[in-house]
């Protein structure tokens, strides 16, 4: 996303690409973020950020990394 001068990231909406993806992308985020229940933008600070340990990031990681390449094997 680019910024113009005087946008403010933090009060900038972004509109996530809708796709097959995105249940699974919602699912590997419930998963493993456990306050998360939504990758839609919700423009609170308190429900658009979240405190994630590092463990967390890499299991999630390791989900989508897995997810993609079983589905790249159905090809």
């Amino acid at each position: 996303m680019q910024l113009s001068p005087g946008d403010d990231a933090m009060t900038t909406k972004t509109t996530p690409a809708k796709g097959p993806n995105e249940a699974m992308l919602l699912e590997i985020a419930t998963k493993h973020f456990h306050s998360i229940e939504t990758l839609e933008t919700q423009n609170s600070d308190r429900l658009d950020f979240h405190d994630v340990a590092v463990w967390a990031i890499r299991a999630a990681l390791e989900a989508a990394y897995a997810a993609g390449f079983a589905a790249a094997a159905k090809r």
